[in-house]
């Protein structure tokens, strides 16, 4: 059997083209999804990746799931933390509600499931960790204080944890996507979506593929040398 991959969020978008690399890169994989069982019955009947459904911002969820992991496939050894939301609001305008919904599951995901398996990896002296952040984490977006909250601590995150795990041979690295072509995306007004593109140096949007193969870059046995690192895959738009 392979190592062991777990990857959150990843049943449509980024996440499955992730999830779809690791399986084609030999690790037995996982797809964690919040609610869109349609969503995750098509992405199982057409990967032979399993699903399943936890919620991230649960701690106890998230300890209940990785113990069945373990319990039939065996220790997670590769964690990819890329399950994430968007309430968009400029701030004056901006409820509570969508402030901490966020926060809870892009920022507290990442800590509930890196707490989970984070002492497993040291024990066995091995692990990899990749966590997803933005473009957005680091430039800045209007209306999205939250959300570039959220991404700009994921790379502190990061680096914090990195030191941490280094001499156990766990590397924790970050990627952080410009805009992808994802249903998300898709969905901006096409007016707007031409400008975005404009701002692009490449000229084009991102493809999820571009995204999951930095993942399994930064996930390979032999990428010990590699952490605390973040990748930015963003066709030029952004340079940091």
């Amino acid at each position: 059997m392979g190592r062991v991959a777990m990857v959150t969020g990843s049943t449509r978008g980024i996440g499955a083209a992730i999830a779809i690399a690791l399986k084609n890169a030999g690790r037995d994989v996982v797809a964690n999804y919040a609610g869109n069982e349609h969503a995750a019955h098509e992405f199982e009947e057409s990967t032979g990746i399993k699903a399943m459904k936890f919620d991230v911002s649960n701690y106890d969820e998230v300890e209940a799931a990785v113990a069945q992991i373990e319990k039939e496939l065996g220790p997670v050894e590769i964690l990819v933390n890329n399950a994430g939301i968007t309430r968009d609001g400029t701030m004056h305008r901006m409820s509570y509600e969508q402030w901490k919904e966020v926060i809870d599951t892009n920022l507290s995901g990442v800590f509930n499931c890196s707490r989970r398996v984070i002492e497993g990896m040291r024990e066995r002296s091995f692990g990899r960790i990749v966590n997803i952040g933005s473009i957005n984490g680091q430039a800045g977006q209007y209306g999205q204080v939250n959300y570039a909250a959220t991404k700009s601590g994921i790379h502190g995150f990061t680096k914090a944890l990195a030191q941490e795990g280094a001499a156990k041979n766990i590397t924790v690295n970050a990627i952080a996507p410009g805009y992808v072509d994802t249903d998300m995306v898709r969905a901006v007004p096409p007016d707007v979506l031409q400008k975005i593109i404009a701002r692009i140096p490449v000229g084009r949007l991102g493809k999820a593929d571009d995204i999951a193969r930095g993942v399994i870059f930064l996930t390979a046995d032999n990428a010990e040398f590699i952490t605390g690192s973040t990748l930015s895959i963003n066709g030029g738009q952004h340079m940091y």
